[in-house]
């Protein structure tokens, strides 16, 4: 039978290396494979792995959380579908070809996360073989829990690699009393307590559910088991507003109403880190932005003959200058008609599309007209007019002072206000993000793009 136990969170990892057996000395840079799997056949929410929560499809959200973890290589998504492929190639990940026996109603994850295996043992580099899975570790991760923290997974990956557990879960500590009607009819029993004794809060240890967003576990002790538990089982705990599992539209709903404030959230943990989630990898291929609120401060100065002025940042405009040397285009959709909006966009050499009622619309027309996809656009705004823009793209990103609305929207939150850096900050953020990626594919060049 597995022994459970509670592991706390060890201090962030500060290097990494080589996958390879695990011995004492390479616990601490062992590497490990995700896995995610992920069906195109619910039938409870039609198309579910590629709903969108904060602007994003929630197998996209999956990938950017393994990618963001220092203790994971490399990262497979595994379905039958070419939407959630699509999504999950444009997030960054590998993609393997889910037979259709094995996507069904009745098919286990296990029996998924199985063929993954042999997928890419397959498609190995030459002179590699399974004895090599002897120190290997796989995150098995699910796109329905839609908020996963990198250093929870660098937690669980580092209690595996040292040794102290065979296999991980994520949990949240529970403290709510439970109640089943007893077989034999005499009425309501407690479950995990005397209903003759009700203790405090603060004098009950926690119980721990089970939020089935990822399992850590020694690759070879699984192919053995053909289970996800085996051996020395500890538990992972994850933050209650974490522990959302998507499975109807209204845990969708919630979802969506919690996503800025938990992404905010995590985001803030990772301050001082290891690995910077406040600095996020915005991997896109345009950028799109309002204009009164960011690129200026959303004030207005006129003059004694009734001309207005806006006050615009410098520093936007060498960010901007960066972008099109990377050769990503630029659009500034703005609601208003006046010519300083014009007159700026030339400015920056950048196209601009004004006394716009509807920005989604525009936005949309404008990425199809270019072959680009939504969810490699990032789109900056402060109000509620931008609200039909942020929704269709993949990273919708809103300044510090925008609009309650817009900031619920939005992926990120930048640190620099309208008119004070904002376009600037972004700028950087992508740019560093495509220097990150050639920089990962010039480390592994052998490494494969898909196994379709």
């Amino acid at each position: 039978m597995a022994q459970i136990d509670v592991v706390a969170p060890p201090a962030p990892v500060a290097a990494v290396g080589a996958v390879g057996a695990v011995r004492p000395s390479d616990a601490a840079t062992t590497l490990a494979t995700a896995i995610i799997p992920a069906r195109g056949g619910s039938q409870g929410l039609p198309g579910k792995n590629v709903a969108r929560v904060g602007g994003v499809p929630l197998i996209a959200r999956a990938v950017h959380a393994a990618l963001a973890a220092t203790r994971i290589a490399r990262v497979v998504v595994t379905t039958d579908d070419e939407a959630i492929a699509a999504a999950a190639r444009s997030a960054g990940a590998e993609v393997i070809a889910r037979p259709a026996e094995l996507a069904g109603g009745a098919a286990s994850s296990e029996s998924a996360l199985m063929h993954a295996l042999e997928e890419l043992s397959e498609a190995a580099r030459p002179g590699s073989d399974r004895h090599h899975e002897q120190g290997a570790i796989t995150v098995f991760i699910q796109a329905t829990s839609p908020f996963i923290d990198p250093a929870d997974l660098d937690a669980a990956i580092e209690s595996v690699a040292s040794g102290e557990h065979d296999v991980m879960l994520a949990a949240s500590p529970s403290h709510v009393f439970l109640w089943r009607d007893d077989a034999e009819g005499v009425g309501a029993v407690g479950v995990n307590h005397d209903a003759s004794h009700r203790p405090r809060r603060q004098d009950r240890q926690p119980e721990y559910l089970e939020t089935g967003a990822f399992y850590v576990f020694r690759t070879d002790g699984f192919r053995a088991t053909g289970h996800r538990f085996f051996g020395q089982v500890g538990i992972q705990p994850v933050h209650p507003d974490h522990a959302i599992e998507i499975d109807g539209i209204a845990d969708l709903d919630r979802a969506r109403a919690l996503a800025s404030h938990v992404d905010r959230g995590i985001a803030a943990s990772r301050r001082g880190s290891a690995v910077e989630w406040r600095r996020p990898l915005i991997e896109v291929d345009a950028l799109i932005t309002d204009f009164d609120g960011v690129h200026t401060d959303d004030t207005v100065m006129v003059d004694q003959l009734g001309r207005e002025t806006v006050r615009v940042s410098r520093s936007d405009g060498h960010g901007i200058a960066r972008l099109r040397a990377a050769g990503i285009p630029v659009l500034i959709i703005s609601a208003e008609e006046n010519p300083v909006v014009g007159r700026r966009a030339e400015k920056l050499g950048v196209e601009c599309a004004q006394g716009v009622s509807d920005k989604g619309a525009v936005l949309r027309a404008w990425a199809e007209d270019r072959g680009i996809r939504f969810d490699r656009i990032a789109y900056l705004g402060n109000d509620r007019g931008d609200l039909p823009a942020l929704e269709l793209v993949g990273w919708p990103i809103a300044v510090p002072d925008a609009a309650p609305e817009a900031l619920a929207a939005a992926r990120h939150v930048l640190a620099q206000p309208g008119g004070h850096g904002a376009v600037r900050e972004l700028a950087d953020l992508i740019l560093e993000a495509r220097d990150s990626h050639v920089a990962r594919a010039a480390l592994d060049p052998a490494r494969p793009h898909d196994s379709e």
